[in-house]
């Protein structure tokens, strides 16, 4: 074995680091009770009791609660932690930015994100209820249509009905659905 090759085995080995003890414990299935991450990654859960309905070009400043022990920042999240953020506008959707955590009297400041939350057309507004009220309206501009154009028949009030399904549909709010019980996972940023 060469000198140069001895002094460099004879530095890793004489002084681990931190990181080579963590690889050591973590190949023999042992885990480090120092803090170090295992993952960087948290999943959470909304703070709120009931679904929300976000559109998806504003923000929302909303806490999560933190489902399980996480680390994000090098800081350990115990689970039940309270994480302080918001939900801002991203292509597709939303997205969560965690911003700081809270546990008892300690608070922390991070920096974590969920991916995207996609939107999706309103259910309130594709409920069987908001169809039948759109169908209302499109028969009675039929009807009233029909009464313009000299005869309001069969085939205009469907027709206006059968419009009114069709564009309430078409033009339904698009919104982030927040279930409270649905998992978010933050990722380090």
């Amino acid at each position: 074995m060469s000198t140069t090759t001895h002094h460099t085995l004879k530095k890793i080995f004489s002084i681990p680091s931190l990181t080579t003890f963590a690889l050591i414990l973590g190949s023999l299935g042992l885990s480090p009770s120092v803090g170090l991450a295992q993952s960087r990654s948290i999943t959470a859960t909304s703070a709120q009791l009931e679904t929300l309905y976000l559109n998806n070009n504003r923000s929302y400043s909303c806490n999560l609660i933190a489902a399980n022990r996480g680390t994000i920042d090098r800081i350990v999240i115990p689970e039940g932690a309270t994480i302080v953020g918001k939900y801002v506008p991203a292509k597709g959707g939303l997205r969560y930015i965690a911003e700081a955590i809270t546990y008892g009297r300690y608070s922390y400041r991070i920096s974590a994100s969920s991916s995207v939350l996609e939107d999706v057309k309103d259910p309130r507004d594709t409920s069987a209820g908001a169809i039948a009220e759109d169908a209302a309206i499109g028969a009675a501009g039929g009807t009233i249509l029909g009464g313009i154009l000299g005869d309001a028949d069969v085939e205009e009030i469907v027709g206006g009905a059968a419009a009114g399904v069709l564009v309430g549909n078409v033009t339904a709010d698009r919104v982030v659905v927040i279930d409270p019980t649905a998992p978010i996972v933050l990722y380090d940023n």
